[in-house]
């Protein structure tokens, strides 16, 4: 089954598009899952996670929140729920985190400014122009600058995606239809390359989350890359460090072996007794 990832653009009408590629394919319409489950692993309350994410959580909330821990949490849960098989994944940078993913279709679906506001407008029953554009502007720089901190990326190039629908002049119907139909062609097919590829890339971000989340290890800063479940790993200050990190790294489910690089082209596979 595919796996369709969406941006998530107020007023765009992209939770429409979703909703309905959901309802053709069968497949579930992931967004609200993801926050409770960040909420629980970063030990805050679900709405202190949306406030970050939409750019209103006030100075105390920012400084609260570890948004490495943000990043390292969002990637572990997509690329878990890409791993499981087909759904539609609303927003939390999947369409980044899993371009590189052959099988995967990553699309935005985008309005003018002008038009959105006016759904917004419509959708809370607000005459009140200047508080729902300022509140389409907060929201939409919170979301550039996490693309950028994150993924290094301005995320409304169209480059990065199979497909841009601009719901002005393309019903939600017709994007549906578009989206199903990119979604079936031959380039598009989950093949055992394009499965093994997702499969490393969530190993490697599971690895990375039980780093964050072991006390020994929360506050280093390591590389992580897998291949078919063995995990290799970088960037200690000293052996006890990596003796740490493999040892976290080594408990992970799915890891078959662990090594670490100390210079390019350099391993260490240490023994645990």
């Amino acid at each position: 089954m595919p796996i369709i990832a969406i941006t998530r653009e107020m007023g765009s009408l992209g939770k429409d598009v979703a909703r309905g590629l959901g309802e053709e394919l069968g497949l579930p319409v992931i967004y609200h899952e993801v926050i409770d489950h960040l909420a629980d692993r970063m030990r805050v309350r679900k709405s202190h996670v949306i406030r970050l994410l939409d750019g209103s959580a006030g100075l105390l909330e920012r400084l609260t929140a570890d948004k490495t821990s943000l990043s390292i949490f969002t990637a572990d849960e997509i690329f878990g729920i890409a791993a499981k098989g087909g759904a539609i994944i609303r927003g939390w940078g999947a369409t980044h985190l899993l371009r590189e993913i052959p099988h995967v279709v990553c699309v935005r679906v985008c309005a003018p400014f002008d038009l959105r506001k006016q759904r917004m407008m419509e959708r809370l029953n607000s005459s009140d122009d200047q508080l729902v554009s300022d509140e389409i502007r907060i929201n939409d720089e919170a979301h550039t600058a996490i693309m950028r901190r994150h993924f290094g990326v301005q995320w409304t190039e169209s480059e990065h995606y199979d497909v841009v629908l601009n719901t002005k002049r393309v019903s939600v119907e017709e994007c549906v239809a578009e989206v199903l139909s990119l979604a079936s062609g031959p380039q598009f097919v989950d093949t055992e390359a394009s499965r093994q590829k997702l499969d490393d890339l969530a190993l490697a971000a599971r690895v990375r989350a039980a780093l964050r989340r072991a006390p020994e290890t929360r506050e280093a800063r390591v590389q992580v890359s897998s291949e078919t479940g063995r995990i290799t790993l970088s960037g200690a200050s000293s052996t006890d460090e990596m003796l740490a990190f493999v040892e976290v790294a080594s408990a992970v489910p799915g890891v078959r072996d662990v090594a670490y690089r100390t210079h390019p082209g350099e391993e260490v596979r240490p023994r645990f007794h």
